[in-house]
């Protein structure tokens, strides 16, 4: 584990109600929490510690989250944070393999002038994203979708066109990568984490398909992976966009924002 302190700490708040100010006056205190132990057991064997908790904070909201959605990650906030500075006023977006809901939601939240289209393949995950979305209070501006990414937009979503942006956290790491990462990433859904032979797939999929439901001033905004602005630039370019990579706080490329030349 990485950092066992901090989970340990999580842990104990969640199932014994112990306050932080308190766990120095705790530390010889056997709790005889079978929950606690139970919980315990599970993040020794490295099962994610949001999943056991079963929540998982995200910008300023709080997410539900299982198996069902990929974990919200603060990776993902910066393209939470363009989203919410470029979008126009009163505009209509779409999220599209929402999973938990959490970027859709969270622009939401910090934009109560904007509507939210959030489409994902799983029913399951797509449930786990409406209940975010009453959770945090903007169930009336978040339209779920049953669709798949990967193929032509279905009758539902082209009725909710023309979208003035198009957001996604996709699946963009390489088939033969997802396999070698941490133990506690094979917990979440591997359709969430694979995005083919060279991770593009989805990239690809939504500019082939989504372009002719954006407007005409509408803007597309991607998470990305570390290693992945040059090759966002190429797409953008034979697509007629032009791309702008921005950085996380590591340095490395975060979010690609393509707009129309």
């Amino acid at each position: 584990m990485d950092s066992p302190e901090f989970d340990a700490r999580i842990l104990l708040e969640h199932f014994c109600s112990v306050r932080p100010h308190e766990l120095p006056f705790v530390s010889e205190k056997d709790f005889g929490s079978e929950e606690l132990a139970e919980a315990v057991k599970k993040r020794v064997d490295r099962y994610p510690l949001q999943y056991i908790i079963g929540s998982w904070s995200f910008m300023t909201e709080e997410y539900r989250v299982n198996e069902h959605c990929l974990i919200p990650r603060q990776d993902t906030e910066l393209l939470v944070e363009t989203a919410i500075k470029t979008l126009p006023e009163n505009a209509d977006f779409i999220d599209l393999c929402t999973g938990s809901g959490c970027v859709a939601v969270s622009t939401l939240a910090a934009r109560p002038d904007c509507r939210a289209t959030a489409a994902d393949l799983f029913p399951e995950t797509l449930a786990l994203a409406k209940i975010n979305a009453e959770k945090n209070g903007v169930a009336d501006r978040f339209s779920p979708i049953l669709a798949d990414v990967l193929a032509e937009p279905c009758e539902d979503v082209k009725a909710r066109a023309p979208f003035d942006a198009v957001l996604s956290n996709p699946p963009y790491i390489q088939s033969h990568v997802v396999k070698t990462l941490s133990p506690e990433v094979g917990y979440e859904p591997e359709a969430a984490l694979d995005g083919g032979r060279d991770g593009l797939d989805f990239y690809r999929a939504i500019l082939k398909f989504y372009t002719p439901l954006l407007s005409s001033d509408g803007f597309f905004a991607f998470e990305i992976g570390y290693d992945q602005g040059q090759d966002l630039k190429n797409l953008a370019a034979e697509n007629g966009f032009c791309c702008k990579i921005l950085s996380d706080l590591s340095g490395n490329d975060r979010v690609a924002v393509l707009k129309k030349v």
